[in-house]
């Protein structure tokens, strides 16, 4: 049986099919960055970041705690031990905390790592990350002033020429590559190679590092303190195809200590500071 007509179906089908312009899909792509950020575990909710000493570290309400948490929170929420590399947790009586969603009622291990083990209580979430040889619990709260007063972000216009095909330069075996951090700390990530590309008709370079399968850009150009970030930027690429890869630079965007104050973000080395402007992407976050 035949329920609608043919034409019907067609024009349906072609509306579902048809393809989103460039300008769209860019419009798209900011507004799903901005939902990420604003989201429960969005950089917006990080609101504390409290290096461990070795052995015992308090957590509650108030300055006399290693870990402190906002206020209304229990005075004395716990302990955290730091044995070498070994970070556990023991809630305080009566505490109702959640390790991984399981009540925490006894110590735990809180192992770190890509997927680090989440220790949650109302509105918070605590967890461990490691930096060099220095740990840390990050802490996030949903209900963050830093979420609550969020304003939006500010872009640059959409341009195309601002897409560019940029030749890829393979090492013939990985190397590292020195990347500092606000910490004034350096680490050493893997390297591929590095893109060659024109802007305003003059040729640059950029050498990303690997994350996961993409390649990842931490770059400076010479809006950076004026109508952008002034610590520079971030952007991915895919990996290269037949020795080319795009640079999109309307999809470079702030890093997360332009939000938070506890993120421990990476810097541009001296080898991705751009002496160009590059009037395209995000612009500086001054909320």
């Amino acid at each position: 049986m035949v329920i609608r007509s043919l034409p019907i179906f067609v024009g349906v089908f072609a509306l579902a099919a048809a393809p989103l312009s460039y300008k769209d899909s860019m419009q798209q792509w900011r507004r799903a960055t901005e939902a990420s950020l604003k989201a429960d575990d969005g950089w917006l909710t990080v609101s504390g970041l409290f290096w461990l000493n070795e052995g015992t570290n308090k957590a509650g309400q108030g300055e006399d705690n290693v870990v402190q948490l906002p206020e209304g929170s229990p005075k004395v929420f716990g302990v955290f031990q730091r044995s070498a590399s070994t970070i556990t947790f023991r809630p305080a009586p009566n505490i109702r905390a959640r390790h991984n969603g399981v009540p925490a009622s006894a110590p735990v291990q809180m192992n770190y790592g890509a997927k680090p083990d989440l220790l949650t209580f109302q509105d918070l979430t605590l967890f461990v990350i490691k930096r060099g040889d220095q740990f840390a619990i990050r802490l996030r709260d949903r209900k963050s002033r830093m979420r609550r007063d969020f304003k939006g972000l500010h872009w640059y216009p959409v341009q195309e020429t601002y897409r560019v095909e940029a030749k890829w330069m393979a090492y013939k075996n990985p190397r590292m590559i020195a990347i500092p951090n606000v910490l004034n700390r350096v680490d050493q990530q893997q390297s591929l190679g590095f893109a060659v590309f024109k802007l305003h008709g003059k040729e640059y370079t950029l050498e990303p590092v690997v994350e996961g399968q993409q390649l990842f850009y931490i770059f400076k150009d010479l809006t950076a303190g004026k109508e952008t970030y002034p610590a520079g930027r971030f952007l991915y690429s895919e990996a290269p195809v037949n020795g080319k890869v795009i640079l999109d630079f309307n999809k470079a965007y702030n890093p997360p200590c332009a939000f938070t104050p506890y993120a421990t973000c990476p810097l541009p080395p001296q080898q991705n500071r751009l002496q160009t402007r590059v009037e395209a992407g995000e612009l500086t976050y001054l909320h």
